[in-house]
C-alpha cells in the first residue's frame, strides 16, 4: 500500500521527531522504524502487484451489472402464464443442442427469468466449463447458448474479468502474482494503520497541510478508512489461493471445520466445487423418477429457488442443491434415489462448522455476491481507494527526494534497536506466519537478504573510502 510511512514523528530523533520524554519510552519506541521500514519495502516493491488486482477486482466487482446488459437477451424473456414442466425445457434445449451430455439443470428461479440446461463435454468448450444453453420456461423457446464457469454461473464476459483478476490468463503459474498481492496486502494496511494512529493527532490534520504532509495526511486517511476492508478482502482471498489456501484447507481439516458433502454416491461437495461429473440424459431407459419428479422432491425438503438438479451418473442418484449466494445463503443440498424417488440424504446449511460457513460467507463477500448489489459497490470503494492508496503512496516517495534523489529508502539498522525480548519472540511469530503464508515468508526473507547485502556493500565502500583519505 503505502510506500513511505510517516516521518518525523514524535519518539524518533532521526526524523526530526521530539523525542520521547525520560522514563515515559515504551515497547512500541524501539518498533517504529522497523515497522515504518517494512511499511516502506512492502510499498515499493509489492505494490505493482497490488495495483493489478485492484484494478482487475475493480473491473470484476462491476461485471456483475454489465453482464446483465450484455446477455440481456439470453437471461430475460416475458413473463407467461405458466412454466413447463423442467424436462420438456430440457427436450428443448437437447434438441437444438444435441452435443454432449446434461450435466445439471438450473430452473427458472424468478420470473421473467430463463432456464438453464447445462451440457459438458461440448466440443469447442473449455472442459473446466459448460455450455449454457437458455430456454423460455414458458414457452420453451431456446433464446441462446453461451459458456459458463463457477458456481455462480460466470457467462463469457465475467469469467474472463474473473481469470485475468485470479491469474492474469497464465494459468496455474500466474496464480502466484494473485496470492502474493493477498498476503502482503493485511500487512502493508496493518503497518498503515499502526503508523497512524502511533502519530500524534495534532500531526494527522489534512486542512492548512501542504506538499509531502498532506499528501501523507490523506493516504493515512484513506488507508484508515479502508483498512477494515482491506483485511477482510486479504484473509478471503488467500482461502483459495494455491499454497496458504492449502495450509487453511488442512487446518480446517485437522480441527473437523470441512464443509460437510452430500453423500450421493458421487465425489461432489465442499464451497469450491463447481460443478458435477457428466450427468446421464434426462429421462434415459431404465428406472428413473425424471427430473420432474426430483425437483418436486426436493421442494417438499423446503429447497425453494434457486437450485441445480443434477442428474444421476454411474451410481450416484439425482442432487438437487440450492445455489443462492446471496444473504440469506441458501445452501441445502438433497441427495434422491432415481429408482423410488426417496430421500437419501440431506445437508443444510444451518448444520455447516462454524469455520466452513465463515468460509463460504467470507469468499462470497470478497466476489461481490454475499449482499448483491451493496456488495458490490462496497468492493468498487475498496478497489479505487486501494488504487488511490498506492498513487498516493508512490506520490510520497518521489516528494521524499525533495527534487534531489528520487525514491530515497529510509536508514537501515531499525531492527538492532529493538530489545532482544522484543524481537526474538517476534522473529519466531514471522518465521511461523511465513511457513503458513510462503509468500509472505519468501518475499520477506528476500528483502532482509538484499537488505543486509546492500548495507555490507555500503559499509565496505566506506571503509574504503576512508582508508583512501587517511
Amino acid at each position: 500500500m503505502s510506500v513511505e510511512p510517516a516521518v518525523r514523528t514524535p519518539g524518533d530523533p532521526q526524523e526530526g521527531g521530539r523525542p520521547d520524554p525520560p522514563g515515559t519510552r515504551s515497547v512500541w519506541a524501539p518498533l517504529r522504524p522497523l515497522v515504518r521500514r517494512l511499511h516502506f519495502y512492502a510499498g515499493v516493491l509489492i505494490a505493482p502487484f497490488l495495483l493489478v488486482a485492484a484494478t482487475t477486482g475493480l473491473l470484476y466487482a462491476a461485471s456483475y451489472q454489465v453482464e446483465k446488459i450484455v446477455y440481456a437477451e439470453e437471461l430475460r424473456v416475458p413473463v407467461g402464464g405458466s412454466e413447463l414442466p423442467v424436462s420438456r425445457q430440457v427436450t428443448a434445449a437437447r434438441d437444438a443442442h444435441p452435443e454432449g451430455e446434461v450435466a445439471a439443470v438450473r430452473p427458472s428461479p424468478e420470473d421473467g427469468a430463463t432456464t438453464r440446461v447445462l451440457l459438458s463435454g461440448v466440443p469447442g468448450v473449455n472442459p473446466d466449463h459448460t455450455l449454457a444453453v437458455f430456454v423460455d420456461p414458458y414457452t420453451g423457446e431456446v433464446t441462446g447458448a453461451l459458456e459458463q464457469y463457477g458456481s455462480t454461473g460466470a457467462l463469457p464476459l465475467r469469467t474472463w474479468i474473473d481469470e485475468l483478476h485470479r491469474d492474469l490468463h497464465l494459468g496455474q503459474p500466474g496464480r502466484l502474482y494473485s496470492e502474493l498481492a493477498a498476503s502482503w496486502l493485511w500487512v502493508t494496511a496493518g503497518g498503515g494503520v499502526v503508523l497512524w494512529f502511533g502519530r500524534r493527532r495534532a500531526r494527522r490534520r489534512i486542512r492548512g497541510a501542504t506538499g509531502r504532509r498532506r499528501t501523507l495526511s490523506l493516504h493515512g486517511t484513506v488507508g484508515v478508512w479502508a483498512a477494515a476492508g482491506l483485511f477482510v478482502v486479504s484473509a478471503t482471498g488467500l482461502t483459495w489461493s494455491t499454497y496458504a489456501g492449502q495450509n487453511v484447507t488442512e487446518l480446517r481439516e485437522a480441527v473437523g471445520q470441512t464443509t460437510p458433502v452430500l453423500d450421493s454416491g458421487s465425489s461432489s461437495g465442499g464451497e469450491h466445487a463447481e460443478h458435477m461429473g457428466a450427468g446421464a440424459p434426462a429421462g434415459a431407459p431404465g428406472e428413473d423418477i425424471g427430473l420432474d419428479a426430483a425437483l418436486s422432491t426436493a421442494r417438499a425438503e423446503r429447497l425453494s429457488n434457486p437450485v441445480e438438479i443434477v442428474p444421476p451418473a454411474d451410481s450416484s442418484g439425482y442432487v438437487v442443491r440450492q445455489i443462492q449466494r446471496s444473504w440469506p445463503e441458501k445452501q441445502d443440498a438433497v441427495a434422491i434415489d432415481p429408482a423410488t424417488g426417496e430421500v437419501t440424504d440431506v445437508v443444510r446449511f444451518a448444520d455447516y462448522p462454524v469455520l466452513a460457513k465463515l468460509t463460504r460467507w467470507g469468499i462470497d463477500a470478497h466476489t461481490g455476491v454475499l449482499f448483491g448489489l451493496l456488495n458490490q459497490l462496497a468492493l468498487v470503494a475498496l478497489c479505487s481507494g486501494l488504487i488511490l492508496l498506492i498513487v498516493l503512496g508512490y506520490r510520497m516517495w518521489w516528494q521524499r527526494g525533495r527534487g534531489s534523489a528520487f525514491g530515497r529508502p529510509l536508514p537501515r539498522g531499525a531492527w538492532q534497536k529493538v530489545p532482544p525480548q522484543v524481537l526474538v519472540p517476534l522473529m519466531a511469530a514471522v518465521a511461523v506466519l511465513g511457513y503458513f503464508v510462503p509468500l509472505l515468508g519468501i518475499p520477506l526473507a528476500a528483502f532482509l537478504a538484499l537488505d543486509i547485502v546492500l548495507g555490507e556493500y555500503a559499509y565496505r565502500r566506506g571503509r574504503r573510502s576512508y582508508a583512501a583519505a587517511d
